[in-house]
Parts: structure tokens; C-alpha cells; sequence
């Protein structure tokens, strides 16, 4: 009886399996990323107005978020749900997590934009006649943002390269494809290397746009 081999070669539709598995990568980050800041923003700022009340309440529980491994948050979300008579996906828990975990990252990079506003700054705003919220709206963000904007980027690449973690839940995201092909092929250095292109692919966009807005603000 001939044997029967469970291996193949890579195929030129397995690129097209990698690029569906990074659409799930891009979907899943964007997401965390995009809501994650808004949450974080107004965490930081919460922080920064409360100070020693915000710290010892907000600040404690965004802490958990940011010394907890990662990997060890999303098996505990995911399996916290069937405990209580829910059923989640990969795909909605993986989001779900990689948003707070997003947004106690941002909320420290936006208390420290915040907080690098120079108070005089602020005084002479207020004394133009400005309201609490036109001086955040028209002061504080817009010059905070220019202080933290590379800081932000790094936690954005952080967060698309930490979503890979999501794999362990099921979510066939880049990693969790390229496992299932090393698998299949044994061919795992041009494997990853396809997905490390790939990576870099999702990447470079916000590496280049923050540096763009880096130096358009440096003649504004």
C-alpha cells in the first residue's frame, strides 16, 4: 500500500489565505486601536483632573490592564462568558480585550500630553475669556497632541503586533494562519517570511503618517 504524505508545498493560493488572515489582523486592530484611543483619551484626561482620587480608583483598575500579561487577559475574558451563561466569539472577546488594554496604554501617554501643557499656557487662555472646555478643546489637545503624537504610534504598532495573541482563543489572524501553513508545508522560513512582509505592509502606514504630521507641526 502506498503511503499517503499530509504535507504540500506552499501554493500561490495559500498568499491568498495569508492576506484574508491579515484583513482579520488590520479588522481586529483598527478596531482596538481607533476605540481604544478615544477610551484612553478620556481616561487620561480623567486622570489628570482628578489627580490622587482618579489614581486611586481609575488608575488602579487601568493599572490591572497594563501589568497583566496580555495573553492572560484574553483566555481569562474568553472564558469568563461560558461562566455566566454567554457565549462569545474569538473575534468579539480578542476585540473586546485588546480595546481596554488599549485604552490603559493611551490613557498614560494622554495624562503625560496633558500634563505637559505649561500651566502659564493655560492661565492665559483662561484669561482670554476661554471656558474649561475651550481650553482643552483649542489649547491643551491640540499641543499635548504634538507632544505625545510619537508615543501613540509606538503603542499603535504594539497593539497590531500584540493582536497576534488572539490566536490562542481560535482567531485565525496572521500568526494562527501562518501556524496552520508551517504545519502543512514544513516550509516555515519562507512562511513567516510572507507574513513578516505582510506585517510590515500593515505597519509602515503608521509609522509614515505619524512622522509626516511630525513635520508638517514643526513649521506650523
Amino acid at each position: 500500500m502506498d503511503s499517503v504524505s499530509v504535507f504540500t508545498d506552499f501554493q500561490f493560493s495559500d498568499l491568498g489565505f495569508l492576506a484574508e488572515a491579515a484583513g482579520r489582523t488590520l479588522l481586529i486592530s483598527v478596531l482596538a486601536i481607533s476605540i481604544g484611543t478615544v477610551l484612553g483619551c478620556i481616561f487620561g484626561w480623567v486622570l489628570s483632573a482628578t489627580r490622587l482620587a482618579g489614581d486611586a480608583t481609575l488608575g488602579v483598575i487601568l493599572d490591572v490592564f497594563r501589568s497583566v500579561p496580555l495573553i492572560i487577559q484574553l483566555i481569562l475574558f474568553y472564558n469568563f462568558f461560558p461562566i455566566i451563561g454567554f457565549n462569545v466569539s474569538p473575534f468579539v472577546a480578542g476585540t473586546i480585550v485588546l480595546i481596554f488594554y488599549t485604552s490603559a496604554l493611551v490613557a498614560a501617554v494622554a495624562r503625560g500630553g496633558i500634563d505637559a501643557v505649561s500651566i502659564n499656557l493655560r492661565r492665559a487662555s483662561r484669561s482670554l475669556g476661554m471656558t474649561y472646555w475651550q481650553d482643552l478643546r483649542y489649547i491643551v489637545w491640540p499641543v499635548g497632541l504634538r507632544a505625545v503624537l510619537p508615543s501613540w504610534a509606538g503603542v499603535a504598532l504594539g497593539v497590531l503586533k500584540d493582536s497576534a495573541l488572539v490566536s490562542v482563543l481560535g482567531y485565525v489572524e496572521l500568526l494562527r494562519a501562518s501556524q496552520i501553513l508551517i504545519t502543512r508545508t514544513q516550509e516555515p522560513f519562507l512562511i513567516l517570511t510572507v507574513v513578516g512582509v505582510f506585517y510590515f505592509a500593515l505597519s509602515f502606514p503608521i509609522s509614515r503618517i505619524t512622522a509626516r504630521l511630525e513635520r508638517r507641526w514643526q513649521y506650523d
